[in-house]
């Protein structure tokens, strides 16, 4: 087992699921209640990580955030940063690329709200906020969980676009899919096969609270 790939994978994800909420909480709510025309344009830009080759993502950020970039070059001058090959570039990518992760549940959540609640709520004095806050929210709360926890799953598990934009520095950058694939290459069955059962672990716990929340939701509405 490397444990320093583990560490580096927990805290990747720990970090993508918590930053990735509140902009997840926002986005969501916006894309369930918009009657804009340029929805579905929206909706598409948001699946492109689930349908483009993590290659091709992994290809454009370093395009982007290269230090040959004006972007990355930008970056370097100003804020002495670089993102490319390092923990801080591998979050933004990991940001990228988990958004729909974290989107989707938590829209049918609250698709899943009747407007009349809302509109309720209104007639008894509470703000949008204290409504989004005292009715949504708790209504909204098992799209979160699970949003949360496909998001931690598919960090955990993604390979692409870390080996793309944060190679494979021990200790910073080595992720356990990147760490399984080394021991693979080095014939080092037994390591390969214990990290690949702890993500295999990972995913399953992640869809056994998704389905979870999904089972509560129901009662939830009633």
């Amino acid at each position: 087992m490397d444990w320093q790939a583990a560490r580096v994978s927990l805290l990747l994800a720990a970090l993508t699921a918590l930053l990735l909420l509140p902009p997840g909480v926002a986005l969501a709510r916006w894309l369930a209640l918009t009657s804009w025309r340029g929805k579905p344009l929206a909706e598409a830009l948001l699946m492109l990580p689930l349908l483009l080759p993590p290659t091709v993502i992994g290809f454009y950020l370093l395009l982007t955030l290269g230090q040959g970039s004006a972007v990355g070059g930008w970056l370097a001058r100003q804020f002495d940063l670089r993102l490319v090959f390092s923990f801080e570039g591998l979050l933004l990518a990991s940001l990228l690329i988990n958004l729909p992760f974290m989107v989707q549940p938590i829209q049918r959540a609250f698709s899943a709200i009747p407007h009349s609640l809302r509109e309720a709520a209104w007639v008894c004095g509470l703000g949008r906020w204290r409504t989004f806050m005292a009715i949504e929210l708790p209504l909204a709360w098992p799209g979160l969980l699970a949003g949360l926890a496909l998001t931690a799953a598919h960090t955990l598990g993604e390979f692409g676009v870390v080996l793309m934009v944060g190679g494979s520095i021990p200790g910073r950058t080595r992720t356990l899919s990147i760490a399984i694939y080394d021991r693979v290459q080095a014939f080092d069955m037994g390591s390969a096969q214990a990290m690949s059962l702890l993500l295999v672990a990972s995913s399953v716990v992640a869809v056994a609270l998704v389905f979870a929340a999904d089972r509560r939701r129901p009662l939830q509405e009633r």
